[in-house]
């Protein structure tokens, strides 16, 4: 059995764009402009019809998996990072009121100087996801079949996804960029899970 994960990060966020953290509340939605973007990508993303899909309890990925007409299940291991102390913060204003913090926390995978989460944390979380998405689709599926699974979750999801897949250090982190509605491709087979091209 194999198979096929589309990881896919929500539309912008007012306060992506204001340069802000996410605020804590699970329950704030995307704006209007976050909402016009998905109706423009919807039509380039290649979602299979029969894809099981799951999502971020935040009210942003919700709403993304709605738009692109997913009837998702939330699971909270596709929860954003926790950014602790800084949620909501604009990164500006770390820059001046704590930039040694910051620093650290942009080039440490283990620092979480704001009392939430370390990058490496969030790697640790979505490898158990991984395996255990693994592990459900072992006992839903026939044994030549390949699943298809979609998941609409948030950019360090993804990089974590990306860095846990490759093996690679979770140093790496601060050089994977991930844009709004990004797609990453995972497979699952006989040899692990391992990154593809994501088709659109």
């Amino acid at each position: 059995m194999d198979i096929r994960l589309l990881l896919i990060s929500h539309a912008s966020t007012a306060a992506m764009r204001a340069g802000r953290f996410p605020v804590a509340d699970p329950l704030a939605p995307l704006d209007p402009r976050g909402l016009a973007e998905i109706r423009a990508a919807r039509s380039l993303l290649s979602i299979p019809d029969d894809a099981t899909a799951f999502v971020s309890p935040a009210a942003c990925a919700r709403e993304t998996a709605s738009a692109l007409g997913l009837t998702a299940t939330v699971d909270a291991h596709l929860a954003d990072m926790n950014y602790g102390n800084w949620h909501g913060r604009r990164l500006a204003d770390l820059m001046t009121e704590a930039p040694h913090e910051l620093a650290a926390w942009t080039r440490d995978p283990d620092a979480a100087p704001h009392g939430g989460e370390s990058f490496s944390q969030l790697v640790k979380r979505i490898e158990e996801w991984l395996e255990a998405l693994n592990e459900r689709m072992s006992h839903a599926s026939q044994a030549n079949q390949t699943h298809n699974v979609v998941a609409i979750t948030h950019a360090p999801v993804l990089r974590a996804a990306i860095v846990s897949v490759l093996g690679a250090a979770p140093a790496v982190f601060p050089r994977i960029e991930i844009a709004p509605l990004s797609v990453i491709e995972l497979r699952r087979s006989r040899r692990g899970w391992t990154w593809w091209p994501a088709s659109r």
